[in-house]
């Protein structure tokens, strides 16, 4: 498995907690030096650093490079901020899933906790989905929901949702299989 991360890395963190003989991390990659990337360091996984280049093919390329390298069965994108360009899905589509902080189809994108709050829902939560050539468009894998509690701040709700979207991904993870070439979760 190859994982992609931007910052901190506790999803990072809570995927490696939880390799079993099921899976197991051979690849961090970030689009930046970050924290992630030391976690993963420090757990004696191999790195690469990708920085986002203004040629956004030429850096889709050396990211497909880097992941191809370990020839993942699953890449796992865990707060990579990053929109994964043709190249990149060509070679892994199928095979790349993604956790992100709302129930989608509602509220995709990097303000998603935010949005539902600006909105007024009662409840929103966590999916993990496949990533195609949309905004947090692809197919739905699982979903968890969390109540919106009164007087819920952003970071409050974003804790509570990131705490559910840690336990959703291990527990994916523990149950994929490989089937023709897609990565396959028994929900």
């Amino acid at each position: 498995m190859a994982v992609l991360v931007s910052g901190i890395g506790t999803l990072l963190k809570a995927i490696l907690d939880g390799q079993e003989n099921r899976y197991r991390v051979d690849l961090v990659v970030a689009d930046q030096i970050c924290p992630g990337i030391q976690r993963a360091k420090n757990a004696g996984i191999r790195t690469a650093v990708v920085p986002m280049e203004a040629n956004r093919n030429d850096w889709n390329d050396k990211l497909v490079a880097a992941v191809a390298a370990v020839e993942p069965d699953v890449v796992v994108s865990a707060g990579f901020m990053r929109i994964l360009g043709p190249a990149f899905l060509e070679q892994f589509e199928g095979r790349t899933i993604n956790t992100h902080p709302s129930l989608l189809p509602s509220f995709p994108g990097a303000h998603a906790v935010k949005d539902a709050l600006d909105y007024g829902v009662k409840v929103t939560g966590c999916t993990v989905h496949y990533v195609d050539s949309g905004l947090d468009s692809g197919e739905i894998i699982a979903q968890r929901a969390i109540d919106v509690e009164a007087g819920d701040t952003e970071a409050e709700l974003h804790e509570r949702i990131k705490k559910a979207e840690r336990e959703q991904i291990v527990e994916l993870l523990q149950k994929a299989d490989i089937v023709n070439g897609k990565a396959v979760f028994n929900v």
